[in-house]
């Protein structure tokens, strides 16, 4: 385990749902854990060797334990399938230190959360965190049907009950389109934050983009592996020896670099985990991970070279 890893023991094992199941992780030291806040996520090293990104759904800044919650997709890369079979009350995993892409934005404006099923999970614990602090918000959850509704109990008993609005396919009104009835009313300097399958995520940016959202006031978040990158072939430098290769139209910079003797450590390959991070000493990226930050990706220091390119001829790398 690296130092930055956490190792953490799962306490509780919850049906949420239909194929939704939550974990609560707890120190396996006794220690308390980081404190996150509303948005963060944490990789998830499963038993089989994959490492998958999953929201925390508890309240914000709790350091005694972390909640995450997965749905079974047999779709998915088996990542879902993975926790639901392989991880059980007891078993001890690796985590790591919680990371936030997806923050709340400051200000007191309202926030309108849409959660598409399972991607209730950064949502739920922003409704705790906008909650507390007293702030206006709704919680608009998407889902086909009650059952599959995850933490359906908890947020009918929450201090914010009052907040949250259900959408069921099996109980709609025939020709009501409630999204955008909803996004045609709410005041323009209200925020949006959503999360969910791709589907609902382009049904919901499609929606506020025909209704002339501003860009600023909508963010969401995905965790679905980025599309296959490839282009123009390019060259890559390593500074401390001055070993130079190509990187093919076809092939990544963790395998064209293999070439030269250089491995570079790599856990998701889909730029998702950061474990493959580079420092770049000159030339400019082609970012395509989901792992830096906008402002990270500005600076151009470094990439992730299990997906990531490279826009200019020739990248020079901290190996």
């Amino acid at each position: 385990m690296s130092a930055k890893e956490i190792a953490v023991k799962v306490a509780r094992k919850v049906r949420e749902a239909q194929d939704i199941n939550s974990y609560e992780l707890v120190s396996v030291n006794g220690q308390e854990l980081p404190a996150f806040e509303a948005g963060a996520h944490v990789d998830v090293h499963l038993p089989n060797g994959l490492v998958r990104q999953y929201s925390l759904c508890g309240m914000p800044h709790q350091k005694d334990r972390y909640r995450i919650a997965v749905l079974r997709d047999p779709k998915s890369r088996g990542g879902s399938e993975a926790v639901h079979d392989l991880v059980h009350e007891g078993d001890t995993l690796r985590i790591s230190a919680p990371r936030n892409l997806f923050r709340l934005a400051a200000g007191e404006q309202t926030s309108v959360l849409l959660a598409g099923g399972i991607g209730v999970t950064p949502l739920l614990a922003m409704a705790y965190h906008l909650h507390a602090l007293g702030s206006s918000f709704a919680l608009h959850y998407f889902a086909r049907s009650r059952d599959r509704v995850a933490f359906l109990a908890e947020l009918q008993n929450s201090g914010f009950a009052g907040n949250v609005v259900l959408h069921l396919d099996d109980e709609a009104v025939a020709g009501v389109r409630p999204l955008r009835s909803l996004l045609e009313t709410l005041q323009r300097d209200a925020h949006i934050y959503t999360c969910g399958p791709t589907g609902f995520l382009n049904h919901v940016l499609e929606t506020a983009s025909a209704l002339d959202w501003p860009g600023g006031q909508v963010h969401y978040e995905t965790f679905s592996p980025p599309q296959p990158t490839a282009g123009d072939s390019f060259e890559v430098r390593i500074s401390s020896t001055g070993q130079s290769v190509v990187v093919a139209a076809d092939e990544t910079v963790v395998s064209a670099v293999a070439r030269l003797g250089i491995e570079i450590p790599v856990s998701c390959e889909q730029g998702i985990c950061g474990t493959c991070l580079t420092r770049v000493v000159q030339g400019v990226p082609d970012h395509h991970d989901q792992y830096l930050t906008n402002e990270e990706h500005e600076r151009n220091d470094q990439f992730t070279p299990c997906c990531s390119r490279a826009r200019s001829k020739v990248l020079i790398l901290d190996l």
